[in-house]
Order: C-alpha cells, then structure tokens, then sequence
C-alpha cells in the first residue's frame, strides 16, 4: 500500500463537479460478516461487483476508521488508500467494464452499530439514517448509490439475528451460528440493518402472499398481541391504497433495547423501541400503531424511491406521515384521521408564530414541517386534484422511479401528468413558501368534517357560559377533554361518565380535587390507562392525605409502561409516606436506586435520577451512574446526564 496525498487531492477536487454515483454503478455486496461482541469489533470479507458508468481513474468506498487487507480487482492486488473515512481504488476503470472489488477489513464502530445488553443478554442492533452504516461496514454515505446487499453474519447461537431480505438458512458448529440472506434488489446503505437478542416469533402472510414476521422477547408472550395489532390489517391495506406491490420479499419487525428513536424503516426490517411493547392497558395509551403504519410506509416511500437530498426529505418522511394516517384511518375512523391532522395544523401555526417555521424544501427544516407540514401537503394536493387523480399519480411516480431516487419535481410532474394541469401555484403556495397556510388548512379540514367544526366552536378560555352545558351533552370526547383543559372548575360527578380521553384529562387538569368529587375520582384508579393511574395516584395522594395509605395499598402492584412511570412514583409517594409501614423503606429506596443503573432503558433511568434529585437523594452512587450515563449512546441521555450534574452542582454552592 502507498500513501499518494497529492493524487488524492487531485482527485477529490474532480469530484466536487460530479459524484461519483455519475461514474460508477455498484451492482451488488456480497458480505461474511464476523461479531465480536465482547471486543465491540466487526470484520468481514467483502466482494463488491460495480460497473464503470465512465472511464475514472480511482474510486472510494466509504469506511470509517477501518483496516483492511487482502484489497484485490478482479483477483488482483491493487494499489488503494486508507484515508480513515474512505478507502480509495487507484486503477484506470473502463467504460462499461465491469469488476470484482474483494478485501478484508476490521472495524470499532463507535456509532451506528451498538453492542448492548438487555436484562443481562446481549441486545445488539444497528441505526444507518443519520449515523451511517459505514462505520461498520464498507459501504455509501450518499443515498444515491443503491446496492443489492447479500449479507451473511457469523455471531453467537444462542441468540437470533435477524437482517434484510430473505434468510436462505442458518449453519450452527458449537457456539455460533452462521446467518446467510439474501435482497433481491438494491437499497441505499443507511438502510442495511441487523438485530440480535433472545426473540421468539410469530407469522402471518398478508393477501398478497408477503411473509409478515413478528419478533418479541420471550417473557413478553401476552404483550405480543396489543403490540402487534392490527399489523395485517395496515399492511393489506396500505398495499391496497398505494396501489404498487409491496416490493420486497418479507416484512419483518423487531423491537430493541435503548432504541435511539421510535422506529426506523430498514428495508424488509423494521426496528423499533421496546417502550412500544405494551400490555392491553398500555395499548389505550401509548401504542405501536402510528410508529407501526409509519415505518411500513416508507417501505415503499424512501426504501423502493428515495429522495436525493436532505431538500426532498419530505418526500419521504411526508409520505410516511400522511400514508400512517390513512391506516389508522382505516382503523379508527374519520373522526380520528382528521383530529390527527387538525392537531398537525395547530403544531404548524404554532411553529409559525414562534418564528421557527421554514419551507418544506429547507432541507435544515424541523422534523415538525418535514413529517406534518410534508403530510397535509399531500392531504391539500389530494383535495384539490381529487382522489382517483392523487391516486393514480403516486402509482405512476412509484412504478417509474422504483428502486431510485427523486425530486421533488419529479414527483410533481406525475401528479401533473395525470390531472392535466399545471401545479406551480399549489407548489408555491404549499410547499416553496416560508409560512405554512394553516388558515387554508383549517378551511379545508372545516369543509371535509363536522367533527373539526365541533371542536373548533368549542372554546372555553373566556369562560363562556355555554362550556358547561358543552360538557354535558353530545360533543365528541376530544371536545370535552378540551374543556376540562381550559376550565377544569366545570367539571362534576357527571363528567365522570364518559370516556377514557375525557377521565384521563379529568386526572390530568383536575389536580386540586373538590371533596364533592373524591369519591368519582378515586374511581379513576381502576381506568384502563396509566396515564390516568399515574396522575390520579399523585393528585389523590397530595388531596388528601389521610387516604394516603389506602391509595398506596390499591396501586400497589401497578407497573406502567416500560418507564415503570406507576411503579416510580408509587415508591416515591410510599417513601414520603412516614405512617405508611407496609414496606420497607430501605428496600424502596434501593428499588428506587437501582433503576438508575446501566441496564435499565434511558426513560427508565431518566425518570430515577429525577425523583432522586427532586427528593435531595442523589448520593455518591447515584452521581456515579450519572457520570457513566454522559457517554450513553443516546444524545438525550447524554445531555440529560450534564445538565443534571450541573444543576446539583450549582445546589452545592
């Protein structure tokens, strides 16, 4: 190998008027991939097939701080440069030739690519959106180059690996396991995911004959299905108002520990938090469905057509967003679908006033404006060119730039096509301009649903006489939890009749509760919702304070959500609770401590640290966890970690 700096700049100059996706077309990896987890290392032999778009004198894969040897072209050495973020081929390529590209390389990866355990199993998994997938493996930052990745993985037998594409089978020899898939046609790298833990699965196949497959932890048997439901019913109908097949071989979902984010849309693999693993309690109040339909969505928005650049992102997460509303839709209903999308026009009105706003084409735009603004765009564009047009269109815009990428005009100009006449003033008006038209949203949303025009006449900050009599009669239960919102004084025994959305903002608003109302109140316990638990429990507790005990022995065995948000705030009001003797207080504490801990998810451990400041009880230990938790691999942890070690630190002084 020869360093060759000037050669380098030379060339890298040349790029800057061309990307290399102009010269060159990676056909297909075909990847042996090694883990290592107990050193966090990741190596592999690969074989890259590509074909010269141009002549060229060099090409680049990108690889972040990795080695590699045994670099070959078509079976010969080749000179090459490691640069610690690229290894560049220097070798005069043909027009129209095509090559082998061979080597070995080893990797660390530092990001995208997280060695973690869970419950005191390994948890491992990968995130390519936004952290790239070549930190771990050779592969393209730029969206722009899609390739066909058959990847094998060698990793631990007694766990399951689940990646893109099809698994053609799996060889086991002592304690490991070889896992060989295959894709049938090209992607971008941020999209190749793997995931291994302790998962058992479950199957269904949807209309069309797609395999669908459902992963979950093995203890978590009875949350299987009110965290899965309704995943057939979305995927037969998304393939149906799409109107494009599903364009991969199998589906696949799996949720994974410390996820950085809700979900995320690998091609045939979606990933997912843990959080979204819920019972049938938690289902009514933090359920999998719109992360679900989201990421299945972009399967063929962003995954089968992807957008050039960060300027066209709404292209996809737009997309996601709008296509995820229409198979809660399906679900739940019309009431639902346009609550949903007037809550968006509030959020972008909102935005707006605070100077934040941006246009849809700004590619440093919020995600706000790129998920919800890029949604009721298309809700807009629907209403004006009507549904068969719309329909037609995106059918037409998927069929010709499938397995490609796009632009926004590209996407424009099949609506165009179909409705035969020009767009540019409803481009312009939606989706160039800084302002979102949340006045023209409002309008739109106000001639499709009498359910928008009854929340909107439903106003009650200036405490309009009409509010009580409101809360009384047949107005939806979103309107009604709006006027417990802003005049939660209205509320009476009767109030307390209706819905799980209206008792829920009962115990969320009402938190000074009336003696008239105890008795109603404290009924809250039994509801179905932990959010309603969480904030009735406190709200009953700090009431009235001789009932304490009882309120403690009747939520007692109550857990929550993932974030155990009952069971934290339980041992808090238990340990602030001197008469109540039931348990020991020590153990509590402990309890309390421990969920500070490394193997606990980040919300879980958020929370902990927060009780245990807001009681003067983060002691040594507690700020020894704090300091570990500064280089967690979740920003949100990160900074959380600092600023409350700040903020004791100030207290000290």
């Amino acid at each position: 190998m020869k360093n060759s700096i000037i050669y380098l700049f030379v060339f890298i100059s040349s790029l800057s008027f061309a990307q290399q996706t102009d010269y060159v077309d990676f056909l297909n990896l075909n990847a042996r991939i090694v883990l290592v987890p107990d050193s966090s290392k990741v190596t592999g032999k690969v074989n890259y097939d590509l074909k010269m778009l141009k002549n060229s004198d060099s090409i680049f894969i990108d690889a972040i701080n990795m080695k590699f040897e045994n670099v070959l072209l078509n079976g010969k050495v080749i000179n090459f440069n490691n640069d610690s973020k690229k290894i560049w081929i220097k070798h005069v390529l043909s027009k129209d030739s095509t090559y082998r590209l061979s080597f070995k390389y080893v990797a660390y990866p530092k990001k995208a690519f997280y060695y973690l355990n869970r419950e005191n199993e390994r948890n491992i998994w990968t995130q390519g959106q936004g952290k790239y997938t070549s930190n771990w493996l050779p592969s393209f930052d730029d969206v722009n180059e899609k390739v066909e990745f058959d990847l094998s993985f060698i990793s631990e037998s007694k766990y399951e690996l689940i990646s893109n594409g099809r698994l053609l089978k799996r060889d086991c020899f002592q304690n490991y396991c070889e896992w060989i898939y295959n894709m049938k046609k090209p992607m971008s790298s941020y999209l190749v995911a793997l995931a291994i833990g302790k998962y058992d699965k479950k199957t269904e196949t949807s209309k069309s004959g797609i395999p669908l497959e459902y992963y979950y932890y093995p203890e978590d048997s009875l949350k299987f299905e009110p965290t899965y439901r309704y995943s057939k019913q979305m995927f037969d109908f998304l393939e149906e108002e799409i109107g494009f097949p599903f364009p991969w071989q199998n589906y696949k979902q799996v949720p994974v520990h410390d996820f950085l984010y809700s979900g995320m849309e690998n091609t045939s693999l979606t990933i997912f938090s843990d959080a979204f693993v819920v019972d049938s309690i938690g289902f009514n109040d933090k359920n999998y469905v719109n992360v679900n339909a989201h990421e299945l969505a972009h399967q063929w928005f962003g995954d089968l057509v992807t957008a050039k650049s960060g300027k066209h992102h709404w292209l996809q997460e737009g997309f996601a967003t709008y296509y995820a509303l229409l198979a809660e839709r399906d679900i739940f209903g019309d009431d639902y679908f346009y609550f949903k999308l007037l809550e968006n026009v509030l959020d972008l009105s909102r935005q707006d006033l605070t100077g934040n706003g941006t246009s849809l084409l700004d590619e440093k735009a919020s995600s706000l404006t790129f998920y919800q603004r890029g949604a009721f765009v298309l809700h807009a564009l629907k209403d004006k060119v009507g549904d068969a047009v719309f329909k037609k269109a995106v059918k037409n815009y998927l069929t010709k730039y499938q397995f490609g990428n796009v632009e926004t005009k590209d996407f424009i100009a099949e609506v165009q096509k179909v409705y035969g006449k020009s767009l540019t003033s409803f481009v312009n008006y939606w989706i160039v301009n800084k302002d979102f038209p949340y006045e023209q949203a409002f309008e739109i949303l106000k001639k499709q649903s009498v359910f928008v025009n009854e929340y909107a006449i439903v106003d009650c900050e200036a405490q309009s006489s009409k509010c009580a009599e409101q809360l009384k009669y047949y107005i939806s239960d979103e309107a009604k939890a709006k006027i417990i919102s802003q005049v939660p004084d209205l509320v009476t025994a009767d109030t307390f009749k209706n819905g799980l959305k209206v008792r829920q903002a009962i115990a969320q608003h009402v938190t000074k509760i009336p003696l008239a109302l105890k008795s109603e109140y404290e009924k809250l316990l039994d509801d179905k919702s932990y959010v309603t638990i969480e904030s009735a429990l406190y709200n009953l507790w700090t009431s009235f304070p001789a009932d304490r005990a009882k309120y403690l022995s009747k939520t007692r065995d109550v857990v929550g959500f993932s974030d155990k948000n009952v069971r934290l705030l339980w041992i808090v009001l238990n340990l602030n609770t001197p008469f109540y003797e039931a348990d020991n207080k020590y153990e509590l504490f402990n309890e309390l401590k421990q969920y500070t801990g490394e193997k606990y998810n980040a919300e879980l451990r958020m929370s902990a640290f927060n009780y245990l400041y807001l009681m003067k009880s983060c002691d040594e230990d507690c700020i020894s966890e704090l300091e570990k938790a500064k280089s967690h691999h979740n920003w949100r942890m990160v900074k959380f970690a600092k600023d409350l070690i700040k903020k004791i630190e100030e207290n000290k002084n």
